[in-house]
């Protein structure tokens, strides 16, 4: 289950997957996942609009350290030539893959046409990853879900047009637009990829644990497992689902190495977004961080009021 991944000519370590997240998977949470294991990173989307438009904010999330790869980057968009025309102007940037977001469900996304809303229109599916593809020479993949709603279940259907259209990968979340995160993930939708094409395909909802991900690989036969909310406050994570299918057995971090990664996750945090925004990003990483152990609501009412960087560490240290 746990083997290397070829997506198009890339070659990943394994096929262990950080899902894109937005405000999430920037460049440090990034950098903690891959020391733990992880086999591809994948950065936050970016809007395709707003490079063509050279909007100042759009640079950060486009920064990948040299530490980083194999990484892909993220664009999301609803104009095929737009999109296109922007994976072809920052290809020589130093990611490995470019994914095209079609799985995104919040309203500013979705009712703008882009991210999950884009399953309800193949044509257009189809025009995107077509001139992408030919737009570029790395490997494009593509991530969908189960569908927009329970009337229109056409994860099988897109995921055909992407490959036909040239894509190297898909990744699938079992879960369509309409239930956002909620419920259970149905993981017989990646099945059913799985079965309908060639290219790889990469599980995505409900991973939370070596069991959850043996269980994926199982009942799906995808070729990789992407993690998203299992890795928010625990990049441990894909060490600990490595470490248990190669050896059978569970680890977990001390007390001290949880202190010791947000301590570090802060650093990195401050260092690369300044203190005013890198504090107050580190809040809900904290809560992540936190989640079950004892005065965790306590602390992150603590946190909440922290401004500066040596107080998040006081606060920490003295746990």
């Amino acid at each position: 289950m746990i083997r290397k991944l070829m997506i198009g000519d890339v070659e990943l370590p394994n096929n262990l997957i950080l899902a894109p997240m937005a405000g999430v998977t920037d460049l440090p949470f990034r950098l903690l996942c891959r020391e733990q294991g992880a086999g591809l990173l994948c950065m936050e989307m970016v809007s395709a609009k707003a490079i063509y438009y050279r909007n100042r904010n759009t640079e950060a999330l486009l920064s990948i350290d040299e530490r980083e790869p194999p990484v892909s980057l993220q664009l999301f968009g609803s104009d095929a030539d737009i999109i296109s025309e922007m994976a072809g102007q920052i290809e020589d940037r130093p990611f490995s893959i470019l994914d095209i977001n079609m799985g995104c469900p919040v309203p500013k996304v979705a009712g703008n046409g882009e991210g999950s809303a884009l399953m309800k229109d193949p044509a257009l599916v189809e025009a995107i990853v077509t001139k992408t593809v030919r737009a570029v020479r790395k490997p494009v993949t593509v991530k969908i879900r189960k569908g927009f709603d329970g009337e229109h279940v056409n994860a099988v259907e897109i995921a055909k047009i992407a490959e036909a259209g040239g894509a190297s990968a898909v990744a699938v979340h079992g879960r369509t637009r309409e239930q956002y995160y909620h419920g259970k993930a149905d993981w017989d939708i990646i099945r059913q990829v799985k079965e309908a094409v060639r290219i790889p395909v990469i599980g995505n909802g409900d991973v939370v644990s070596p069991e959850s991900a043996k269980a994926m690989f199982d009942e799906t036969g995808c070729d990789g497992i992407m993690i998203g909310r299992g890795a928010q406050g625990n990049p441990w994570i894909f060490r600990q689902i490595l470490h248990w299918m190669e050896t059978g057995e569970k680890i977990r971090p001390s007390a001290e190495e949880v202190r010791e990664m947000i301590l570090r996750h802060a650093r990195l945090l401050v260092e690369h977004k300044g203190v005013y925004t890198g504090i107050r990003e580190m809040r809900k990483h904290v809560a992540w961080y936190t989640a079950g152990y004892p005065g965790s609501a306590r602390l992150r009412a603590r946190v909440n009021e922290v401004t500066e960087l040596c107080e998040l560490e006081d606060l920490i240290q003295s746990l």
